[in-house]
């Protein structure tokens, strides 16, 4: 098939979800001629989630979504180790990546915290706290090269974009009462206020405080009143209509792609999205070290060759790494020399319940918004003394209610018969008795824990599918059993009739859905051997290629990675408008 060749431009980005969409609204804004390629369709929220369609659980939940990848084309391959042979993953379970215009972020939950300003040094205040010993065997953990003061500003520009709601709890290095007392300092408060208490949460902040921890309100995506945010784009206040994490937003309350940036790039006539294209690899020149642009396969089964000065790679961190694998951009990772950087440093999140069941108290849970609930930072991150525990990390503890459709959530206590009248008659009962608390865990990398091609599988093109090798580390393990039982000892001072707590345990499934909370793959990092782009999103290998997304973490954060996402979007846009136009090549 010989490639139809288009018009060259000054930059394609490849992937127009939340990173995406923000790098080529700023870069349009700035001038330039920009061409935005997403896999997916293009929704219109006013057709595509109007109610009552939007509530629909057999569309949205799970592999049924018509708004997830679809894996008949294109999907995985998984393994716990090198020693079995991957298999492809055929439904939707452990996580859910999206195939829209706004990608996964068209169904997120909406939960939007900063990231710690350990996460960003995690080896370095490691090692200066603890000693080297104290990680993990194996660990590959390392710091990012860039500090949390440097990316603030961009934390900043990203929350006013999405209209995030929440109480600052470190304005300028002075903690706030109400707030999160452990946040890294802000620059200024939350352009929304904070979501309300429901019932649950409310007793669930109660109970922490006489335990003297800090709950603070989650920081949500969903409007807390209605906003305009700097692209002049307006959002209606949240009405908490339960039907939020999976499902686009009914209302235009919920901060996505589709609602705080892609309406505002068809202003600009140096802006093009093509949609139901599918990128498969980065054109270079003979040296190897330029890109030329990118090829796809468009709706029509086309080739494309797309010419473009600029290639920015904003998909997801799965695709970001395999993109780079089959273009032959960077040293693929070998776990056995443990050399090479693309594909390396694979990490997910721990995520632990503890649900409570009452028999005298009745709340509303179809009911519910995005990070509606409270939370609490002790047990997060490094806030509180490792020594003598065995592991490093941590997790946040919250209560939140963020809806629960009746065929997906299912409460009943341990002990429950799986099917029968014994167990129709449980659910009924603590369907509205009963609510959940989380403790949402960072996840270290490791040496056994990367992506690389699959030697066996191909998609739809005759392309080798990504091949994800992840287990539990033990460090995991015991942080998630350290911090359950933390959040069991709230809940017991709740009240409640029963409770049933699941820490991590065994081997890692990739069946039951978990979080959509992949990174990794191809991380950031000041060592161009130890990591794929430098500070500034860039290739170490090619310098007009920039790789932006979760894909960049070297290591998970236990908080939610969208807020961070963005925020490394705004960056990346910014040092290429301020610094690579000006004098293109490499940054660092």
């Amino acid at each position: 098939m010989t490639a139809i060749k288009l018009k060259p431009v000054d930059a394609v980005v490849v992937g127009v979800g939340v990173a995406g969409s923000i790098i080529c609204k700023e870069l349009a804004a700035a001038g330039m001629r920009v061409v935005g390629i997403e896999r997916g369709r293009m929704l219109e929220s006013q057709n595509d989630f109007a109610m009552p369609y939007a509530h629909d659980e057999l569309k949205f939940e799970g592999h049924r979504s018509d708004i997830l990848q679809n894996l008949s084309r294109e999907t995985l391959t998984f393994r716990n180790n090198m020693g079995e042979t991957a298999l492809p993953m055929r439904l939707h379970g452990s996580f859910k990546v999206g195939e829209v215009v706004g990608g996964t972020g068209v169904h997120w939950g909406g939960v939007s915290i900063r990231f710690l300003p350990w996460d960003f040094e995690t080896y370095s205040r490691t090692v200066e706290r603890y000693g080297k010993d104290a990680l993990p065997e194996d660990c590959t953990s390392q710091d990012w090269g860039l500090s949390f003061d440097e990316l603030e500003p961009y934390y900043d520009q990203f929350e006013y974009v999405y209209g995030i709601g929440g109480k600052a709890g470190n304005l300028n290095g002075v903690i706030q009462p109400g707030g999160n007392p452990f946040e890294g300092p802000r620059s200024r408060q939350y352009p929304n206020p904070p979501c309300g208490t429901p019932y649950s949460a409310s007793m669930f902040k109660k109970a922490a405080e006489s335990l003297g921890y800090h709950p603070y309100p989650t920081p949500t995506a969903g409007m807390t009143e209605a906003y305009t945010n700097p692209y002049r784009l307006m959002l209606g206040k949240c009405v908490n209509g339960g039907f939020c994490s999976n499902y686009g937003c009914a209302m235009d309350a919920k901060a996505t792609p589709l609602t705080t940036v892609v309406p505002s790039l068809s202003k600009h006539d140096n802006f093009e999205l093509r949609t139901l294209c599918n990128v498969i690899r980065v054109n270079k020149d003979s040296t190897g070290k330029r890109a030329t642009g990118v090829t796809y396969i468009d709706a029509r089964g086309r080739e494309i060759e797309q010419p473009a000065d600029i290639v920015i790679l904003t998909s997801y961190a799965f695709n970001n790494a395999r993109l780079l694998m089959l273009s032959g951009i960077g040293k693929p990772y070998d776990p056995v020399s443990n050399t090479g950087a693309v594909g390396k440093n694979y990490a997910y999140q721990v995520t632990s319940h503890v649900r409570l069941f009452f028999e005298d108290k009745e709340f509303n849970p179809f009911i519910g918004g995005p990070g509606l609930g409270a939370s609490i930072d002790e047990f997060n991150g490094d806030n509180f003394d490792h020594t003598g525990l065995g592991f490093i990390g941590g997790a946040y503890i919250n209560a939140s209610a963020g809806g629960a459709p009746p065929i997906r959530v299912r409460p009943v206590p341990d002990g429950t018969p799986a099917w029968g009248s014994e167990w129709k008659k449980t659910v009924a009962h603590y369907y509205k008795r009963s609510f959940t608390m989380s403790a949402h865990g960072g996840c270290q990398s490791y040496r056994s824990h990367y992506l690389d091609l699959d030697p066996t599988y191909r998609d739809a093109y005759g392309l080798p599918l990504m091949r994800l090798t992840f287990d539990w580390h033990d460090n995991e393990k015991k942080m998630s059993d350290y911090v359950t039982r933390k959040a069991v000892e709230i809940a017991k001072l709740i009240g409640p009739s029963k409770i049933s707590a699941h820490a991590v345990k065994g081997k890692y499934s990739i069946v039951p859905y978990q979080s959509t909370h992949n990174t990794g793959g191809a991380i950031m990092g000041a060592d161009p051997s130890t990591s794929v782009v430098n500070k500034y999103l860039q290739s170490w290998d090619v310098s007009n290629v920039f790789v932006v997304g979760g894909s960049a973490f070297p290591q998970n954060s236990s908080n939610n990675p969208t807020c961070t996402i963005g925020a490394l979007a705004c960056w990346a846009a910014d040092a290429i408008k301020e610094h690579y136009r000006k004098r293109p090549g490499p940054l660092v």
